[in-house]
C-alpha cells in the first residue's frame, strides 16, 4: 500500500491531476494474521478539487477509518491513496484544543507548524477566527468558549493548514440542533469562499444532504461503496427543506437495507 502526498510547487497552487484525493482499491483489515477482519473492502473513489462529499454509513462500516488512512494516521492494507494537493487537514469530532491556549494561539499552532514567519501569524490567526465569525476571540480561553465556539476555533486551526483537502470526522455531532444548524450554515459559506474539497463523514443522513454535493453510502462491514447520490439541490439548504427532506428518506430506505442485509449476516 502506498499513500502519495505530493507538496505543491507553491502555497496556493491547485492540483492539476482533476482529484483532490483518489482511492484505488483501498482496503484495510485489523488483527494478527490469521485472525483478520476486514474493515474496508476494495474502495475505489476520486473527490475533485472543489467537491464536497459525504460519507454516510452504520457504525463500524469504517468511515472513520477511511478518514484516518486518507491523514497518514494509518496504513491502509492494500490499495494506494493519493493526494496531489500535499497533507489534508482534519478535524475531529471532539474539538482537540489546548486548554492553556487562547483560541488565537490554538491557530497559531498550526500556522507556526506550517512555516509562517512569526510576524505574520497573528494576524493570520485573526482572519481566519474572523473567517469562522470568532472575531474578537482570540485571547479568549477554551473553557470560555461554547461547544459551538470550540469547533469553529478547531475548524479555524485546521484552515490554518492551508491544505486542499478538509477531512471532518463527525465534527457537529455532540452539538445540539440550533448550533448544529448554525455551524452548517457557516460550513457552506466557509466552503463557498475558500473552494475546499470536503471530504465529510456523518451518520446523520439529513446532514449529509444538507451539505455535500455528492453522498457516498458505505455497506456494513465490511465497508465497501454501496451506492451515490449526486445532490442537484441549490445552495443555501435548510435541513427541513422539502427537496432535502425527499432525498433523506430515500437514502434512509438504502441504509436500513444495508443494515437489515448486515443483520441477516
Amino acid at each position: 500500500m502506498a499513500i502519495a502526498l505530493d507538496k505543491p510547487e507553491r502555497e496556493g497552487t491547485t492540483d492539476t491531476a482533476g482529484y483532490a484525493v483518489r482511492f484505488d482499491h483501498v482496503s484495510k483489515s485489523f488483527g494478527r494474521a490469521g485472525k483478520q477482519q476486514l474493515v474496508l473492502d476494495d474502495i475505489s473513489l476520486d473527490v475533485a478539487p472543489g467537491e464536497f462529499v459525504t460519507l454516510l454509513g452504520a457504525s463500524g462500516c469504517g468511515k472513520s477509518t477511511l478518514l484516518n488512512l486518507t491523514a497518514g494516521l494509518d496504513a491502509a492494507s492494500a490499495g494506494t491513496i493519493s493526494v496531489p494537493g500535499g497533507r489534508p487537514a482534519l478535524m475531529f469530532q471532539e474539538h482537540a484544543l489546548f486548554p492553556w491556549l487562547t483560541a488565537g494561539k490554538n491557530v497559531e499552532l498550526a500556522l507556526r507548524l506550517r512555516g509562517v514567519p512569526k510576524a505574520q501569524r497573528r494576524p493570520e490567526a485573526e482572519r481566519l477566527l474572523s473567517l469562522v465569525r470568532l472575531q474578537g476571540s482570540y485571547d479568549k480561553r477554551v473553557h470560555e468558549l461554547s461547544g459551538g465556539m470550540r469547533q469553529r476555533v478547531a475548524l479555524a486551526r485546521a484552515l490554518a493548514q492551508a491544505s486542499q483537502l478538509l477531512l471532518m470526522d463527525e465534527p457537529f455531532a455532540a452539538l445540539d440542533a440550533i448550533t448544529r444548524d448554525v455551524l452548517h450554515e457557516e460550513l457552506t459559506r466557509i466552503w463557498t469562499e475558500t473552494g475546499v474539497s470536503v471530504l465529510f463523514v456523518t451518520h446523520n443522513v439529513r446532514e449529509a444532504v444538507r451539505l455535500a454535493q455528492r453522498v457516498i453510502l458505505l455497506s456494513s462491514r465490511p465497508g465497501r461503496i454501496a451506492h451515490e447520490w449526486r445532490v442537484d439541490i441549490e445552495q443555501p439548504r435548510r435541513i427541513e427543506d422539502a427537496a432535502v427532506s425527499a432525498l433523506s428518506v430515500e437514502i434512509t430506505e438504502r441504509l436500513r437495507e444495508e443494515i437489515r442485509r448486515h443483520g441477516q449476516q
